[in-house]
């Protein structure tokens, strides 16, 4: 299959932006390159959690220091703590891990082979490598957490372990060949660091730009009127860039905008708060909100605090519902207020069964109707049904199908979706305790009158976003792919995986604007304009 798609521009591109935000960075003068462990960020906000299975979101990228091009990026198991090129070889030496929360001290010590990109883990067992260091072309220098908290826990959070591992050649390392008792050593302090300020500024100095900062996870991308993009991402409640390509104006925010809907001269943004601080003894964050701005200038116009986290769901006439996603409330019934067409406050509210990220998350673009999923009031997760909200009938939703077309039924997740030609085409994931099985990611497009499937696609990823029209449904996936299939049949028009300058792009949200054209955010935090051949 040949792919058709092709990127005509990328908004929001800088560099290092294959990392997201640095967590570790080692220079080679005499190299030219620069080696930066990063994170792209959790595929997960309060009101979705349906895009993150399978997802590695750590990163080490390998770049040059003159034109701070890409060279190559690798995944991480885990945080990315430190990072040092072999004083001889073309090779960097790459410290990882976290603790469990409970009790344990995981992680990975990574050799990255920078000619070949061949990726080694060495070590026989799991370890928290904090820091790492060459003393000379044969000994490496680690600072280790314990494997556990038995012996000390106070100490496992305030102290390392340090070892010097010698090996004559390390280009010739074997995976899992370093030993549990060759790492034994002293206990020493050891500061953890949270990390990102500093390698911030290390990157900024090496761009020469002092505001450089990362972008990270483009949750909405909407084409306007004329050409303009606009866009909501983590950190930044919305932004819009001119038709020539260029930023028009930004509001940047603690946390960012998660959702858009734009009306004639405004934009709806769903405003993320999660984030938690510490007041003394007590936990306090922000409350959530929905934003209104202006798309001239980003203006605040307004806003709405209902006092709990929401998503919406849409109507193409410009009705705007919004659920409440409280994860404390998921096992109670829970309003979702409507909001009118051109209106600024909600008019009146229907109650829906509990929600949570992963059951319920069901965003449907281009839709004639209210579409929710709702389960049984006692497990909102078991019998979920498509329902209707109607803005203008009953106080209850009206049941339409099963979310599940097969029998027996299974335990499905929501996903994102779109109605083309009077049907509904959504993702979805079959639920299984060992985690997302291969093949057990779907698309499917089913009548609206009943529910019945006129095909289904399948895959090992699940989607992040869903758009198209009555001919294409174009799918994007964590996995850096984007599917084209067929509206008719379901079958492959053809896939592609996404890259810009050649190095690997995950999309996170998809609007097709034009029967050629694709708007695509991805998670490093840039919008690809893209152009598709007939």
């Amino acid at each position: 299959m040949t792919a058709s798609l092709s990127v005509r521009r990328v908004l929001g591109d800088h560099p290092f932006a294959e990392i997201g935000k640095p967590s570790a960075v080692a220079v080679s003068e005499d190299r030219g390159l620069v080696a930066v462990g990063g994170d792209l960020g959790y595929l997960q906000w309060s009101g979705d959690g349906t895009g993150g299975s399978r997802w590695r979101q750590h990163r080490v990228g390998v770049y040059g220091t003159v034109d701070l091009r890409c060279r190559r990026v690798v995944e991480s198991r885990w945080p990315v703590h430190s990072v040092a090129f072999h004083p001889t070889l073309p090779l960097a030496a790459v410290g990882t891990g976290s603790y469990d929360g409970g009790y344990f001290f995981e992680g990975e010590l990574l050799l990255v082979h920078l000619e070949s990109g061949r990726v080694t883990s060495v070590l026989r067992g799991e370890r928290e490598v904090l820091k790492v260091e060459w003393e000379s072309p044969a000994d490496l220098r680690l600072l280790l957490a314990p494997p556990d908290e038995e012996e000390d826990e106070e100490r496992a959070h305030t102290h390392a372990i340090e070892v010097v591992v010698e090996r004559p050649d390390w280009g010739a390392v074997a995976s899992s060949s370093v030993r549990p008792e060759e790492l034994g050593g002293r206990w020493i302090a050891y500061e953890r660091s949270a990390g990102g300020d500093d390698e911030t500024e290390r990157l900024a100095a090496l761009t020469g730009e002092p505001w450089w900062e990362p972008r990270r996870l483009v949750w909405d991308v909407r084409g306007l009127a004329d050409g303009p993009v606009l866009a909501c991402l983590e950190e930044v409640l919305a932004e819009a860039w001119l038709p020539d390509g260029r930023l028009d104006w930004a509001v940047p925010d603690e946390e960012g905008g998660r959702q858009l809907v734009v009306r004639e001269r405004d934009a709806w943004v769903n405003v993320e708060r999660r984030r938690v601080r510490y007041v003394g003894r007590e936990r306090v964050s922000e409350p959530p909100f929905v934003a209104r701005v202006s798309l001239t200038d980003g203006k605040r116009l307004g806003a709405l605090t209902l006092g709990r986290s929401v998503t919406f769901s849409t109507r193409r006439d410009g009705w705007l519902a919004l659920r409440a996603t409280e994860a404390v409330m998921r096992r109670r019934p829970q309003p979702v207020d409507l909001v009118p067409p051109g209106g600024d406050t909600p008019t009146r509210a229907v109650t829906l069964n509990g929600f949570d990220l992963f059951n319920h998350p069901f965003p449907i673009r281009r839709a004639g109707r209210l579409l929710l999923l709702q389960g049984s009031e006692r497990e909102p997760w078991r019998d979920k049904w498509v329902v209707e909200v109607d803005p203008y009938g009953a106080d209850e939703p009206r049941r339409l199908f099963p979310l599940d077309w097969r029998t027996p039924a299974r335990h499905l997740f929501g996903g994102p979706g779109v109605e083309v030609g009077g049907d509904l085409v959504h993702a979805g994931a079959v639920h299984d305790g060992a985690g997302l099985l291969p093949g057990n990611a779907f698309v499917v497009r089913r009548s609206l009158t009943d529910g019945a499937p006129r095909w289904e696609f399948v895959a090992d990823h699940p989607a992040t976003a869903v758009d198209g029209d009555e001919d294409t449904v174009y799918v994007a996936y964590n996995s850096v792919e984007l599917v084209a299939l067929n509206a008719l049949d379901g079958t492959v028009r053809w896939r592609q995986h996404l890259t810009v300058d050649g190095q690997p792009v995950v999309p996170l949200s998809l609007e097709l604007t034009a029967a050629d054209r694709l708007l695509i955010g991805t998670v490093d935090g840039r919008i690809l304009d893209c152009s598709i051949a007939p």
